[in-house]
């Protein structure tokens, strides 16, 4: 799922911001903050950046031209316009789906399973409300960062319905079962700094050091081999996947891969010359 280059100067055919250039409500940029990192923006701002199909097939269409990309790590984030991360999914589509509609939309890989899955760390940076699949989104992220005043919660049960897009799973993963169950059950919402104390969040900073956060901590990440940024996140995204045997043979089957690659012998090498290493990613 590649997009189209723009014209004239346009980026290449099937880098992130020509696939972007041809998306409504998804923008791009590479390198603007911090050098291999991509900030993916959502920018449906009519509907506080509701999941609707569109925007949907954007994000998967933006994280596959990313995935085959030099880019190292990604911020994932809502325009100030829209006013929120991901304010939920769009609740117009859910009311026109029937139990086979909603089977077929809920086909994987959907978005999330793409943030999830997706080779190169992914920073949610929650610049406003994630509710319901926003939530989910934000869950599916590798690391949260959030701002003050944001809210989150899975409110999805006062419409008659529940979390369908991950929720059940991930957010008990998260927080516990007995946080997951009350958030679920009850619909409420928590602030940012609840959302940090039941570890839904990692960390809540202030508007004036939020991105500042969020980009520090990119570069921190960014600045490492992207083998090993790729190896590492698969080991971690086991640990709650897998038995713990079966968890430390799938560690050790990784790290002895990278026992191949020339980052290794570059790490290895800087580190006893005491200079910066030059990843080349293979």
């Amino acid at each position: 799922m590649t997009g189209e280059s723009g014209e004239g100067d346009a980026e290449p055919v099937g880098s992130p911001e020509a696939v972007a250039a041809e998306c409504e409500t998804v923008e791009v940029s590479v390198g603007e903050q911090v050098e291999n990192v991509a900030t993916v923006t959502l920018s449906r701002p009519d509907a506080r950046n509701a999941l609707n199909a569109q925007l949907r097939a954007e994000l998967k269409d933006v994280l596959d031209a990313i995935e085959a990309s030099d880019v190292r790590v990604v911020v994932l984030t809502g325009s100030d316009e829209s006013g929120a991360f991901v304010a939920g999914a769009d609740v117009t589509e859910l009311r026109e789906r029937g139990p086979l509609e909603q089977r077929e939309a809920s086909k994987r890989p959907r978005v999330y399973e793409y943030v999830d899955d997706l080779e190169q760390p992914v920073i949610g940076a929650i610049n406003g409300h994630a509710l319901g699949g926003g939530c989910e989104l934000a869950q599916a992220c590798d690391t949260r960062v959030a701002r003050e005043g944001a809210k989150l919660g899975q409110p999805e049960i006062n419409l008659g319905i529940m979390p369908g897009g991950g929720g059940t799973q991930r957010l008990p993963r998260l927080v516990g079962e007995g946080q997951a169950m009350k958030l679920i059950l009850s619909g409420e919402l928590v602030d940012a700094e609840e959302a940090h104390e039941i570890g839904l969040v990692d960390e809540v900073h202030d508007e004036e050091s939020f991105e500042e956060r969020v980009y520090d901590l990119a570069e921190s990440m960014a600045e490492k081999s992207p083998l090993a940024l790729e190896f590492a996140k698969k080991a971690v995204k086991a640990s709650s996947r897998m038995e713990l045997d079966q968890g430390i043979e799938y560690e050790a089957e990784l790290f002895a891969h990278l026992f191949a690659s020339e980052d290794k012998n570059e790490g290895i090498d800087a580190f006893f010359e005491d200079r910066e290493p030059e990843w080349e990613g293979k």
